[in-house]
């Protein structure tokens, strides 16, 4: 399941599998998401399995997603789900062409502090 803020591009994927896929959907959107939505006067959108093309920016981000697992997915492609908290911290941590950001900074107004930041520091400038 992917869900994706339209401002900052702020992607959150879930792998789940196939048959549960339509059920977890409708619940959260039915249940949970209907609240948050109301609560802070948010109009959704929402689009149908079969109908995909509707919501573009998801579905870009969805083949992007599964273009980014198949070259690091074992070949068994048995471990495909613990790769996709990977993905997540890639893509949040890099800059968007249509807004010249990192989602990261859209959300939090600060960039990340990745492992490799953690063990080599960054530069001065950004610190």
């Amino acid at each position: 399941m992917v869900v994706m803020d339209y401002f900052s591009k702020w992607p959150e994927a879930v792998p789940l599998p196939n048959q549960e896929a339509e059920n977890v959907a409708e619940a959260f959107i039915e249940n949970l998401w209907q609240e948050v939505m109301k609560t802070l006067g948010v109009k959704k959108t929402r689009t149908t399995a079969l109908h995909p093309q509707s919501n573009g920016m998801v579905e870009r981000h969805y083949r992007t997603i599964c273009h980014y697992l198949s070259k690091f997915v074992s070949e068994n492609q048995r471990d495909w789900d613990k790769l996709v908290p990977l993905f997540l911290l890639s893509y949040r941590s890099s800059q968007h062409e249509s807004t010249t950001y990192t989602p990261s900074m859209l959300t939090s107004g600060r960039e990340m502090k990745l492992p490799t930041d953690l063990m080599l520091g960054r530069p001065l400038e950004e610190n």
